[in-house]
């Protein structure tokens, strides 16, 4: 194993030439005193060999004091846009009902570390906390969820935060109502009572409907007796006079 390293900041460069054998090491390069060195008496003869071969030295040390510098300063160029790339999170506080948990959403954020608390009255507030996996966005960036599972009555009347810190900078969100989204509608959504209400009067209105119906069928059934009838039949029973 060899290869080399370079402080951006001192400009300090070092290089390294590893060999094992058998799952040890068997010969390490010391660039600075341009020999190799090792503990194993195996590799005695091997050591001096390379040791008397100062051509070889002088073109280990070349190559990783010069020209793997040179290729790593590429690589890191290369790839400074993607190392030191930074992308803030955008933090929502969610909520499905106004029952439900408050979930703190923390989205779009590069690179993944990020650490996402909650603070009750500037507090660090562990209890009934819920973290969420780390999931990763098609465009590359990361998301994470936390969740907040205390009653409504408990965060009105206290102060809850939500705190996101990452490598860009931290986000501070207090929970408060007129702060949450939410796919609850209040609009549509009516009071228990008013739906028994309807639903009774419906209920009633078609009793009173089938009663009324009823009677009318029994009114249009119903043939009073005429008078003449009435006559004729008794005429028609009476005993004849002698």
């Amino acid at each position: 194993m060899y290869g080399c390293s370079w402080d951006e900041e001192t400009g300090d460069v070092d290089g390294f030439d590893e060999h094992g054998y058998d799952g040890e090491d068997f010969l390490s390069l010391d660039l600075k005193n341009l020999r190799y060195i090792t503990s194993m008496p195996q590799a005695f003869i091997t050591q001096v060999n390379w040791n008397n071969n100062k051509a070889l030295l002088e073109q280990k040390k070349q190559y990783r004091t010069q020209i793997c510098i040179d290729w790593l300063k590429k690589y890191l160029q290369y790839g400074k846009s993607t190392v030191e790339r930074k992308v803030s999170p955008q933090v929502s506080l969610l909520q499905k009902s106004p029952s439900s948990p408050v979930m703190c959403h923390a989205t779009g954020f590069y690179p993944k570390e990020v650490t996402i608390s909650w603070q009750k009255n500037k507090q660090d507030h562990d209890e009934d906390v819920d973290l969420g996996k780390l999931i990763t966005n098609e465009d590359g960036t990361f998301q994470v969820m936390s969740t907040l599972s205390v009653e409504p009555e408990e965060w009105k009347k206290n102060v809850y935060e939500c705190v996101v810190e990452h490598k860009s900078r931290t986000i501070r969100s207090i929970l408060t109502e007129d702060k949450i989204r939410t796919n609850y509608d209040s609009t549509t959504s009516l009071p228990i009572g008013i739906i028994v209400g309807v639903v009774a009067a419906v209920l009633l209105l078609i009793v009173t409907g089938v009663a009324g119906y009823k009677v009318y069928q029994k009114k249009k059934g119903f043939k009073p007796v005429n008078a003449s009838d009435d006559g004729s039949n008794s005429s028609a029973h009476s005993d004849p006079k002698v």
